[in-house]
């Protein structure tokens, strides 16, 4: 388990830079971190990185799998009311997390705020359907797999939350995964009664679910 969580630690941090193109010297925020996937991607390539969570175990798994690197830190805070100045950052990043939090209108204000004018936010997170109907089914899984889960939005409605903070779109990308529905059941620690449930509810079918991961890269103007 651990050979996977640095094997795949290792693939986001490439995709991350190769994505981002960081000149190094930012100062970058995770919003959302949670074990501090984001925050420990970014901290090889920026000058300081930053990982906010309002979950005190999260981030003290996080702090754990951060023990020897120098430039990044975590700290406890609401992706709702962050508790950082104005144009803190040079970049601002988050990282499936918008489908986990009732307001993400709030969350993608917050991005804004804290990011200086001229830095740049990334926003990762997993797409709907763009059919309404399959949207509903996708979501009706989610949440029995993982109650966590609130909605996830189309690429339609994450333009128009990014046009409504004056965000520009320098680049994007689709990622589909193809995910084995047994390891993502288990991903989410989720057994029994309601483990059933959700499987009998996955989108096609018994073995495995696919998911569309969308990548934002924005500038703060």
């Amino acid at each position: 388990m651990a050979a996977l969580q640095d094997a795949r630690a290792a693939e986001l941090a490439e995709k991350v830079q190769a994505f981002l193109l960081p000149r190094g010297d930012e100062r970058a925020v995770d919003v959302g971190t949670g074990a501090g996937a984001l925050a420990l991607a970014l901290a090889p390539h920026v000058r300081e990185a930053v990982g906010v969570d309002r979950v005190s175990e999260l981030l003290a798994l996080a702090r754990e799998r951060a023990k020897g690197i120098a430039n990044v830190e975590f700290v406890e805070g609401d992706a709702e009311r962050l508790p950082f100045d104005d144009d803190s950052f040079d970049l601002a990043g988050t990282l499936r997390t918008l489908h986990h939090v009732p307001h993400p209108e709030r969350v993608l204000a917050e991005l804004t705020r804290v990011t200086r004018p001229g830095g740049r936010l990334l926003v990762i997170d997993q797409i709907a359907p763009v059919d309404p109907l399959d949207a509903l089914a996708v979501d009706r899984f989610e949440r029995a797999r993982d109650p966590g889960h609130t909605r996830l939005l189309p690429d339609v409605d994450l333009r128009q939350l990014f046009e409504a903070n004056g965000l520009v779109l320098v680049h994007e990308r689709q990622d589909v995964e193809r995910r084995p529905l047994e390891a993502y059941l288990d991903l989410a620690g989720c057994t029994g009664d309601a483990r059933d449930h959700a499987a009998s509810l996955a989108p096609e079918g018994a073995d495995a679910y696919t998911a569309v991961l969308g990548w934002y890269l924005l500038d703060r103007r």
